[in-house]
């Protein structure tokens, strides 16, 4: 694990894929409106098992639509059945602070055997009772974090401690990333996976020093063929 890209965008899942370089995929109804997805779940799934057949064995998370706690474990359920590389993304609680959402995971992790990413968590104390309550992944919106004033690097140190220290099985996804720099710095902290959109990527790759050089090298080679 390392890197999950951050769309729902087919050819650009099929150029990162060729590159070995992506561990997943990861998705959420703002990316989805954003790549013209419509339909209801309908739409969602003939969009989403293209992704899905696409990248598997490799986890690809999908978002539940709805706050409604025997909703979202009706959609759960539902999502699970479009293909074994599925993980579900339930957020840590609702809209006004609802505290529903936590049985959620617990049931779908331990009676259902369904794969909850638990998303839209701000601290290292969130992730850590979503961990408890036996999520699989739990998603720190670390770019927002930052945003606020304060270092998520520090939040990802103190979760990857607890994690260790009372051995829960949760991986941790450093996510909202605002700046290439940011992959590497939170990995570097701790995270098992950074969620980056494709133009991180690029970025990560493309350096102007290394375009110079290998112009140069490539000028040199055509003087030393004359």
């Amino acid at each position: 694990m390392a890197i999950y890209l951050d769309t729902s965008n087919i050819e650009e899942i099929k150029k990162y894929t060729k590159m070995g370089i992506i561990s997943g995929v990861t998705t959420n109804p703002t990316i989805l409106l954003k790549e013209g997805v419509k339909g209801g779940m309908g739409g969602l799934k003939e969009a989403m098992q293209k992704v899905l057949q696409l990248v598997a064995p490799l986890p690809v998370s999908l978002e539940v639509t709805t706050n409604d706690p025997q909703g979202m474990i009706t959609q759960a359920k539902e999502l699970a059945t479009w293909g074994k590389n599925v993980v579900v993304k339930i957020t840590v609680h609702g809209p006004k602070g609802e505290l529903d959402n936590m049985a959620v995971i617990h049931e779908l992790e331990t009676k259902h055997n369904i794969r909850v990413n638990v998303t839209a968590m701000m601290s290292a104390q969130q992730c850590f009772v979503a961990a408890l309550a036996g999520a699989s992944y739990v998603s720190i919106l670390s770019g927002r974090v930052n945003n606020m004033g304060y270092n998520s690097v520090e939040e990802i140190k103190k979760l990857r401690h607890l994690l260790d220290r009372f051995q829960l099985k949760a991986k941790i996804i450093a996510a909202s990333t605002r700046e290439v720099l940011n992959v590497v710095e939170w990995l570097s902290a701790g995270a098992d996976i950074v969620t980056v959109t494709p133009n991180f990527i690029e970025g990560m790759i493309v350096h102007p020093y290394t375009k110079e050089t290998v112009q140069m090298f490539l000028n040199d080679a055509a003087k030393a063929g004359h």
